[in-house]
């Protein structure tokens, strides 16, 4: 796919060639000068006649009838230097790569010097490209009927530098890449439908993953989950004609098992919302109920391509939320793996429960700092709307660490409070250790509130993704449909984790 060369590329010839472009007033001085001479300072026109834009994320296409070697050139608008991040580039990457998709070249070139500063060496702007690129140019496959034509993508990308050494290039686009790639089988698992991605087909996927990657695993039946009295997640599960699943995958990237973070993903494959059913429009949708256990698998991809020295153990309570003769009803007392009890008030409040014994599990198998990831409430989007994920907390070291990952990974999060009188309200049952829904107030907070109950002094984060697992959106570096998102956020936290923090 990619190819990286110590030169520049004025003298290749390829089928394109993509140049930056910032706002500056002499736009082609320097290392762009060569290029303009060529057009004997036509490109320069161009710009003052506004046929070539520097403006952020514009895209100018030139063809060069012979002028310089590539046929035609894609020049990408970086905006103002001062203004120009990580971030901004990653979008700029997206949308030259989004439009020669949908022209169908099958090759292209890019001038990475071109898209470097002071502030984003040649390192950092290559893992942009390579994680762009796969990003922007995902497509879930779907199932309609397919033409026989073979759809054209791009499969060989050249990389020019002169900046840095072409292995060490290399090593960034091999990170880039793998950071995309674990994103997009994320959203795949998102997007599939609930009848073809049961926790059985789940788990058969993690198996998949860790027979790849040589992770260890382990898949929980109902009969274990019955022995180890996880009545929680068996509670969920009792309306369903398909079985549970609880899967492990752990990672071990240091000689001991310590310091281990844990990973805690929502796995339900279809949430009716049980008795408390769903609205016909509210139901619609709810094959995505698993977005967390997607984002963790997704990370655990990345990891086993990059191999971080650190331990990871990665849990997901899977099933999905029926109704039937046997399910769980509002009123019922049911005891979780802990050993705390639990009133149900609510059984559309079913992605907590199954966290509850999630969470406790990892503690079982060593996990020493937290994070679950869940589609959990409608309360979320209520509180920070559809791209900004929610986070709470019972650490101030161990969140500033997500914090910065989610930063990096450009996946805003915010946080919400919990405070004592917070967990009072999950507390407060006449008959149980907890109720599972004590009202519509702070919804979003009382959800992360319970499943802090289970985590207890275990450093924790929940993050919670109802808001952003999906997107309405086209943007540069997606479709609509799932985004993956804090996948990167994961992988990136198990990567930086600092134990001194």
């Amino acid at each position: 796919m990619f190819s990286v060369h110590k030169e520049k590329p004025f003298a290749v010839a390829h089928e394109s060639l993509i140049i930056g472009l910032f706002d500056k007033p002499l736009k082609f001085a320097g290392d762009l000068f060569p290029v303009d001479k060529a057009f004997s300072g036509g490109l320069t026109e161009l710009v003052k006649s506004g046929d070539i834009s520097a403006r952020k994320n514009s895209i100018s296409k030139i063809h060069t009838f012979g002028q310089l070697a590539s046929k035609r050139l894609y020049f990408v608008g970086l905006g103002k230097e001062k203004n120009y991040s990580f971030e901004v580039l990653r979008e700029a990457y997206g949308a030259v790569f989004k439009t020669i998709k949908k022209e169908k070249l099958e090759e292209t070139s890019i001038y990475l010097d071109s898209f470097t500063t002071e502030n984003i060496d040649a390192l950092d702007a290559a893992h942009a490209l390579s994680e762009a690129f796969v990003l922007s140019t995902y497509q879930f496959e779907g199932y309609k009927q397919k033409s026989n034509e073979p759809e054209k993508r791009i499969d060989h990308l050249a990389v020019y530098s002169e900046e840095v050494d072409e292995e060490e290039i290399m090593a960034s686009l091999t990170v880039g890449d793998a950071y995309g790639k674990g994103t997009n089988s994320a959203r795949t698992l998102v997007n599939l439908p609930g009848n073809l991605l049961t926790a059985t087909d789940m788990a058969y996927y993690a198996k998949e993953l860790g027979a790849k990657y040589d992770f260890e695993v382990e898949i929980l039946e109902k009969e274990e989950m019955l022995k180890l009295g996880m009545g929680a997640l068996l509670a969920v599960n009792q309306g369903s004609s398909e079985l549970p699943k609880m899967i492990v995958l752990k990672y071990q990237g240091k000689d001991e098992w310590k310091d281990v973070i844990g990973l805690v993903g929502k796995g339900i494959t279809f949430d009716t919302g049980g008795y408390s059913i769903k609205t016909k429009a509210g139901i619609v949708g709810m094959k995505t109920d698993m977005g967390g256990a997607a984002s963790v698998l997704g990370a655990m991809e990345i990891i086993g391509e990059l191999k971080p020295e650190q331990n990871v153990v990665a849990v997901i309570p899977s099933t999905d939320n029926m109704i039937s003769g046997q399910a769980f009803k509002p009123d019922d007392v049911i005891t979780s793996m802990s050993g705390k009890t639990i009133e149900v008030l609510n059984t559309d409040a079913e992605g907590r429960l199954v966290l509850a014994d999630a969470v406790t599990y990892a503690k079982h198998h060593g996990a020493n700092y937290l994070v679950d990831i869940a589609t959990l409430t409608g309360g979320i989007i209520t509180a920070l709307g559809t791209e900004t994920t929610g986070a709470m907390t019972n650490n101030e070291e161990w969140f500033e660490q997500v914090l910065e990952a989610s930063f990096e990974a450009g996946e805003p999060i915010w946080r919400l409070p919990i405070f004592e009188r917070d967990k009072e309200r999950v507390r407060n049952s006449p008959i149980a250790d907890l109720n599972n829904s004590p009202g519509s107030e702070g919804h979003a907070i009382m959800a992360g509130a319970f499943i802090g109950e289970f985590a207890e002094d275990t450093p924790w984060v929940h993050l919670d993704i109802a808001g952003t697992a999906t997107t309405k959106k086209v943007s540069n570096l997606g479709p609509s449909g799932a985004t993956g998102v804090m996948t990167r956020t994961l992988a990136l936290l198990v990567e930086r984790f600092e134990t001194n923090k």
